[in-house]
């Protein structure tokens, strides 16, 4: 039996109430979110001893959250991740979006889904949050509605469902932009974290963070995910740019990915706290970031401030500059047409 409570956390500048919902389970854990960014702010779930500790980074303030570049917890869009320049053809037409990040286009522009005040609503046992983006809206083409629902079960298993509609061909990839530290969102860093994924090849990246359209083997390289890795022991590899990213910021697509199927991308555990976060999804691929720019960002939830590093955002996605790449997995969204793609985050315990 899950509860939901809500309150007003805060306000915006233009005095958009800010709401935080709770929603706890019959064990106790819980998962908190806001609707400004349809964002997660905590996650509460047991380690193998019972101990409850949110493993999720967050900020101490809803200010905090205001325009973060590392857009902490929240739903990203139009477009997650990069686009080549800012440049995008759709049906014959030539758009140049905001480049916002190096010479690329990044998470649909600076005022992008994660920095708007959504709609927001209770529906039984689930929490449910909707966005306009109207016709031009970060120069993308067309009006676009989108929903985002957050269910949580006594299980500890947290689901996340994008919605989306248009008016006109435009692209779309949402995701979620959480960082998870099993230890506890203050216990340092997550070098010690181990990552599998089922995936056995990797994108491989140019120095401009772009896909070069050419895939590669991961097979004893530092992108081998398919058994339980160690992220701190690749961070200074030179494979395929790690070094050059100061870490792991890279695309890995699912095996055996199959359009609206939920399958399963892969798990991120710690032998310290016995937790472990199991990952499934729809999506194409799965976009590994190891946190490697948290320096800097706003005060934490538990005081002080996050190092590089402090988390790792496990994002379900399609791939990047996927709208340029015809190889790739289909970017764009018609009228008439639904886009609905879900990611599970599946909480659990190891000895």
């Amino acid at each position: 039996m899950i509860t939901i409570e809500q309150e007003v956390w805060g306000m915006t500048s233009e005095g958009e109430g800010i709401i935080r919902y709770t929603m706890r389970n019959e064990q106790g854990a819980s998962v908190q979110l806001s609707n400004y960014g349809a964002t997660i702010l905590s996650v509460i779930v047991p380690d193998r001893e019972g101990k409850m500790e949110d493993v999720v980074l967050g900020y101490k303030t809803p200010e905090g959250y205001f325009y973060d570049g590392p857009a902490m917890g929240k739903s990203v869009g139009r477009f997650a991740n990069r686009i080549a320049f800012g440049k995008l053809e759709i049906e014959g037409e030539k758009y140049q979006l905001e480049v916002n990040c190096g010479r690329n286009h990044l998470h649909g522009g600076t005022k992008n889904f994660a920095n708007r005040v959504w709609e927001s609503r209770v529906e039984t046992n689930r929490v449910v949050m909707s966005l306009t983006s109207e016709d031009g809206d970060q120069r993308f083409p067309g009006e676009m509605n989108v929903e985002v629902i957050f269910d949580f079960d006594d299980e500890n298993q947290l689901e996340i469902t994008y919605l989306a509609k248009c008016d006109r061909t435009t692209v779309v990839n949402l995701t979620n932009h959480v960082y998870f530290n099993l230890d506890g969102e203050g216990a340092g860093t997550i070098h010690d974290h181990e990552l599998q994924l089922n995936t056995s090849r990797t994108l491989e990246m140019n120095d401009n963070q772009i896909p070069t359209g050419e895939w590669l083997d991961v097979k004893g390289t530092a992108q081998d995910f398919l058994e339980f890795r160690r992220l701190g022991d690749g961070l200074e590899s030179e494979f395929n740019h790690i070094r050059d990213f100061k870490g792991y910021d890279h695309p890995f697509p699912v095996d055996g990915w199959k359009l609206h199927i939920l399958g399963e991308v892969g798990a991120l555990r710690s032998k310290k706290s016995g937790r472990m976060v199991k990952v499934l999804s729809s999506q194409p691929s799965v976009m590994v970031y190891t946190g490697n720019w948290l320096d800097g960002s706003p005060e934490k939830k538990s005081g002080g401030y996050y190092t590089d590093y402090a988390g790792v955002a496990l994002e379900c996605q399609n791939y990047p500059d996927a709208p340029n790449q015809p190889a790739f997995p289909n970017a764009y969204l018609k009228p008439g047409e639904l886009y609905c793609e879900k990611i599970v985050y599946r909480f659990e315990t190891f000895e």
